[in-house]
């Protein structure tokens, strides 16, 4: 059984920051990639960032290069991303994503957690 939680969402003002985390648990070894998803309201899931464990290699939407930052640490196997520079346009809910190593890392994901909010006013 795989588990996903997220944590750290909450409101934030244009301009600042915010890290959220994501703990799995279970059969974490079939993992390859973890991944960070969102969802805005009234619009579909869209990929923001994802990491390849144990590599480190790093995938970023446009919308977010340079602001955003995924990391891991492999002890804790959580996966954190840091949003830094925040605007409104990125109020939604934020999803935790893993998947095994078949594909790109930017989809296929069969792993989800829950999602947190993020709310980032003007």
């Amino acid at each position: 059984q795989v588990q996903l939680v997220e944590s750290g969402g909450g409101l934030v003002q244009a301009g600042g920051s915010l890290r959220l985390s994501c703990a799995a648990s279970g059969r974490t070894s079939a993992f390859y990639y973890m991944g960070w998803f969102r969802q805005a309201p009234g619009k579909e899931r869209e990929f923001v960032t994802a990491i390849s464990l144990g590599i480190g290699s790093t995938y970023y939407a446009d919308s977010v290069k340079g602001r955003f930052t995924i990391s891991e640490d492999n002890a804790k196997n959580t996966v954190y991303l840091q949003m830094s520079s925040l605007k409104p346009e990125d109020t939604a809910d934020y999803y935790c994503a893993a998947k095994p190593g078949y594909g790109t890392g930017r989809a296929g994901y069969i792993y989800w957690g829950q999602g947190t909010q993020v709310t980032v006013s003007s």
